[in-house]
């Protein structure tokens, strides 16, 4: 994989549904104030970003943040890590491709939902089975797509809210200002939550980094370019919808299209509807790549099935490909035959997961960090601000926690994810002794 490629992808992962269509949710829970969970969750990203980064250019790996808290940390701590980050990903996995049925069934009803989602699930393993030059080539032009799509959608909104379209009236600043805390610290934190879930899979760039040209030095540069341009595509973003659209809007459902409908853009509703199914199957590729190279890794490390271990000629790991696709496909099944009851169950475990990776790859840094620094021990890419920043981070990163564990709604996922990561943790013990008694039977 190329570095552009990698900076693209890293762009591109963090584009997706979370955006085009989540973001309406975060403007609906807290109002204008949504724009303090997205600075909040930004600084953190662009934190652990950096973490990662330093880690990611000094010791490459498919296994990423896994491999990096197991050296820190131990391997139960390891192995947890990232068997939590895969069934994650193979979840949304299975969440993309009928939510990509879904919207594409609105414009283009000839095919039924179900028959969507299978066509989608075996193109991308198709691609994913074939090596990661073409992986890192659909990747790309995907994220040049959703970015060159958010240019125009910031451009069509600056123009509306400076009284540049004509015919159009602009609606000023009175959304901003005139309630911009509704439902005070409660609904800022139940958009953090929203907010933190669309910024996941940012972190699949250190994922990649292992399969790039020079490891060093593409990650670096991916990192620096990857994380100040999120920002500015997500806040923007949000803040022309907060201005054009106010918290009580019913377009918040679909909030691109609700801005676009106000600008009196023609065929905005099936531009927007075509540019949503993309970001979902660009997230759905990003996300089997990289749940295929983490469980690759963990049955690398002998925390997972032998099995697994095993690439082709072209070295992918096709088993692993396999493996996770194979989840994606059950899970896809259930949901068509019992609607809205089995992806939601599966996210309320999954509601914090990006959480628990981005605080055990910011301990893992601080640990190598200072394990490399006493052994004198150079880094291609060393973290600016340490150890101070990566502590800026682990305070906020508590601070999301104490006041998850507040809200009702975000306590429950919070309860489920620890639950989870118990059981996890638990049977990566057992499996770890279990093989570890087999040479010598």
């Amino acid at each position: 994989m190329k570095q552009r490629q990698l900076t693209m992808m890293g762009l591109g992962s963090a584009i997706g549904a979370g955006l085009f269509l989540g973001s309406g949710a975060g403007v609906q829970a807290a109002g204008p104030a949504v724009l303090i969970s997205y600075l909040v969750a930004g600084t953190l990203i662009i934190l652990v970003m950096w973490a990662l980064g330093e880690m990611a250019a000094a010791h490459p790996s498919r296994g990423a943040f896994s491999v990096y808290a197991e050296k820190a940390m131990g391997p139960t701590v390891g192995s947890t890590i990232g068997w939590l980050w895969w069934f994650q990903l193979v979840v949304v996995i299975a969440a993309e491709a009928l939510g990509a049925a879904a919207l594409l069934s609105t414009i283009w009803p000839a095919l039924p939902v179900w028959a969507m989602a299978l066509v989608f699930m075996i193109l991308f393993t198709a691609i994913n089975l074939t090596g990661v030059r073409n992986f890192g080539g659909f990747e790309y032009w995907f994220a040049i797509f959703k970015v060159a799509a958010i240019v125009v959608f910031l451009a069509i909104g600056a123009a509306l809210v400076l009284n540049l379209l004509p015919g159009v009236r602009s609606p000023g600043l009175s959304n901003l200002t005139t309630d911009f805390a509704p439902a005070g610290l409660e609904g800022v934190a139940t958009a953090l939550f929203i907010v933190i879930f669309a910024f996941g899979g940012t972190e699949i760039v250190s994922v990649a980094a292992a399969e790039t040209e020079n490891p060093s030095r593409s990650i670096g540069r991916a990192v620096r370019t990857v994380v100040w341009r999120i920002l500015v595509f997500y806040v923007g973003s949000v803040l022309v919808i907060i201005l054009v659209l106010p918290a009580t809007s019913p377009a918040l459902a679909s909030p691109f299209n609700g801005v676009l409908d106000a600008a009196r853009i023609p065929g905005a509703g099936t531009a927007i509807t075509i540019v949503a199914v993309l970001a979902l199957l660009s997230a759905l590729n990003a996300n089997l790549y990289g749940a295929s190279r983490m469980i690759y890794s963990l049955a690398e490390r002998e925390q997972a099935p032998r099995y697994i271990q095993h690439l082709s000629p072209a070295r992918v790991p096709r088993r692993a490909v396999t493996v996770s696709v194979v989840f994606g496909f059950a899970a896809t099944v259930l949901e068509l035959l019992f609607p809205e009851r089995i992806l939601p169950a599966l996210f309320q475990l999954l509601g914090s997961t990006c959480l628990v990776v981005w605080g055990s790859a910011l301990v893992s840094q601080i640990i190598l960090r200072r394990r490399a620094d006493r052994a004198g021990t150079p880094l291609p890419v060393r973290m600016r601000g340490f150890p101070w920043l990566t502590g800026v981070a682990l305070i906020i990163l508590a601070a999301i926690f104490a006041v998850g564990l507040s809200a009702e709604t975000s306590r429950t996922q919070l309860i489920s994810t620890a639950l989870l990561i118990a059981a996890i943790a638990a049977a990566s013990t057992l499996f770890r002794r279990a093989r570890s008694r087999q040479p010598a039977a």
